[in-house]
C-alpha cells in the first residue's frame, strides 16, 4: 500500500505561528533566520523556542489554577527532553518535575533545580538509585511494585528518615494510542493493577511500613492522546480504587496524579489540541466523581512532556545526495537520521519537513528523507512534498523537541548534534556538539 503523501504542492505547512518566512525564502523560527543558524552552528542543530516552551509551561499552570483544587501542580516530564538548560526554565514557570533515573536527577540537581519538587518514577529502580535519591533528598518516590517498595523502606530506615510516595497504579484502560506508548493496560511493565487486587495489597503493605508516608496514587494511561475523554475514564476507576481504600483501609489520597499525555500536532492533518479546555473537562467530570464518592478534593498532578517542548523544536540537517530511481521513488539523503531522531524507525512516526532555504518554492517533488547511517531503516520521512533540493540546502523537519535529543545515540559513531535555545529571537549554545575525541575518552586501550 503506498504510503499517504505529507505535504501540499502549493502551499506551505506551517504548523505553528512562530514560523515564518523572510523575502529570502529562508524559514524563520522566533524571527531567527535558520539558515543562519545553520551558518554559525552547524548541522544537523536542534533549535528550542524558550518563548514556545514559556508559553506551553503557561497553558498548563494558568489551567490548573483555574480549575484544580488547590495545590495541584504539573510536573514537567524529563524524559521527553532532559538537559540542564531546561530546568532553569521549567522552575522559573512553577512547574514540579519528574525524573526517571538516577542520572535525571543529577541533571536536574546540577542545574538547580529543587529536590523537594522533584518526583522520581521508574519500574526499576536499582538500590544505588534508590539510595542516591534518598542521599538527594528527592521529594517524593513513585513506587512501582512491592519489590522496590520493600527495598525503599529499608534504605529510609537505615536512613531514620520518612519518605513520601505515590503509588503507581494500573487502572486497566487503552486509550487508543500505539501499543509502544501506552501504559494504561493491565499487562503493562508499570506499576500494580487495581482490577487483580494487586493494587490494594501494596496499599497496605505500605500503610504498615514505619519509613514511608502514602501522599496518593498516580497512574499514566499513554501518550499523544488527543481527547480528555481517556482521562475521565481514568478518574473515574481512580476515584472507584480511592472509595474502596477509604472503606477497607481507611486511606483517602491527598494527591492524585493522572500522568501525561496530551498530544502534539506532527503534520497539518493532526488535530490541535486545547490544553486549557481538556483540563477545564477533566475538572469538571472530578468534581462531579467527588461528590458522587463524598470524598474529599485531592491534589491533582499532571507529567506534560512532549506537550511542553515538542512543537519548540525542529531540527535542521543539510542536504547531501538527490537521487531517484525510475519506476520507484526519489530519495534525499541528510547530514543526520536516526542517531539524532529514531522515532521514525521506532513507531513510523509522521513529520512535517521543509527546505528551509527554499520557502518560496513551489512544493512538486515527492521523496523519502533519509538518514547517513548504514540502515535502510535509517529514514525520518516518506511520501513528502518539497521544492527540489539541491546538495547543501538547509532541511527542517518540525516537531523534534521531545524525545528526539533525549533518544539520541552514537551510532556509526557519529557526534551527538548541538542544542541552541531561542529567546526572542536570540541564540545560545545550550549543549554543544560532540566531537570525535569525546567518542573515545572514556575508552581504554
Amino acid at each position: 500500500m503506498p504510503l499517504p503523501v505529507i505535504g501540499r504542492i502549493m502551499e506551505k505547512t506551517m504548523l505553528y505561528d512562530n514560523l515564518t518566512v523572510s523575502p529570502r525564502g529562508h524559514l524563520l523560527m522566533d524571527g531567527a533566520d535558520t539558515s543562519e543558524l545553520a551558518k554559525e552552528f552547524g548541522t544537523p542543530l536542534y533549535v528550542l523556542s524558550e518563548n514556545r516552551i514559556r508559553e506551553n509551561c503557561r497553558k498548563y499552570t494558568e489551567a490548573f489554577r483555574k480549575y484544580f483544587p488547590e495545590g495541584s501542580v504539573p510536573a514537567y516530564a524529563g524524559k521527553a527532553l532532559c538537559f540542564r538548560g531546561i530546568y532553569p526554565i521549567i522552575e522559573s514557570e512553577g512547574l514540579y518535575a519528574d525524573v526517571v533515573s538516577a542520572g535525571e536527577i543529577y541533571t536536574a540537581l546540577s542545574a538547580g533545580f529543587p529536590a523537594e519538587k522533584l518526583f522520581f518514577h521508574g519500574s526499576n529502580k536499582t538500590d544505588e538509585e534508590i539510595r542516591f535519591g534518598l542521599d538527594r533528598h528527592v521529594g517524593t518516590f513513585v513506587v512501582d511494585n512491592f519489590s522496590e517498595l520493600r527495598a525503599l523502606e529499608r534504605e529510609a530506615a537505615s536512613r531514620g528518615i520518612t519518605q513520601d510516595v505515590l503509588l503507581r497504579v494500573t487502572v486497566g484502560l487503552d486509550p487508543h494510542t500505539l501499543d509502544a506508548i501506552n501504559t494504561g493496560k493491565v499487562d503493562s511493565q508499570f506499576g500494580t493493577p487495581i482490577e487483580t487486587g494487586a493494587a490494594m495489597e501494596i496499599l497496605l503493605q505500605t500503610l504498615q511500613m514505619k519509613h514511608l508516608r502514602v501522599l496518593g496514587f498516580h497512574s499514566h494511561i499513554g501518550s499523544q492522546i488527543f481527547d480528555f475523554k481517556p482521562f475521565c475514564d481514568q478518574i473515574d476507576i481512580l476515584l472507584d480504587f480511592s472509595a474502596k481504600t477509604r472503606e477497607k483501609a481507611g486511606f483517602t489520597p491527598q494527591v492524585l496524579n493522572l500522568g501525561g499525555g496530551f498530544a502534539v500536532p506532527y503534520v497539518e492533518s493532526d488535530p490541535k489540541v486545547d490544553i486549557g479546555e481538556n483540563i477545564a473537562g477533566i475538572a469538571a467530570h472530578l468534581q462531579a466523581g467527588l461528590e458522587k464518592y463524598g470524598l474529599p478534593a485531592p491534589r491533582i498532578m499532571m507529567e506534560p512532556g512532549r506537550s511542553i517542548v515538542a512543537d519548540a523544536g525542529l531540527t535542521l540537517y543539510t542536504a547531501g545526495g538527490v537521487k531517484t530511481i525510475e519506476g520507484y521513488r526519489s530519495y534525499v539523503t541528510v547530514d543526520g537520521g536516526m542517531t539524532d531522531n529514531p522515532r521514525y524507525a521506532l513507531y513510523k512516526s509522521s513529520y512535517t519537513v521543509l527546505n528551509a532555504s527554499r520557502m518560496n518554492e513551489r512544493s512538486d517533488f515527492m521523496c523519502t528523507l533519509a538518514g547517513r547511517c548504514c540502515e535502510s531503516g535509517d529514514r525520518i520521512a516518506e511520501n513528502i512534498l518539497l521544492p527540489k533540493p539541491e546538495r547543501g540546502d538547509l532541511i527542517a523537519v518540525l516537531t523534534t523537541g521531545a524525545y528526539n535529543y533525549s533518544m539520541a545515540s552514537n551510532y556509526n559513531r557519529i557526534p551527538r548534534p548541538a542544542l541552541v535555545i531561542l529567546k526572542d529571537g536570540k541564540p545560545r549554545l545550550s549543549v554543544k556538539r560532540e566531537t570525535f575525541e569525546d567518542l573515545v575518552k572514556r575508552e581504554m586501550l
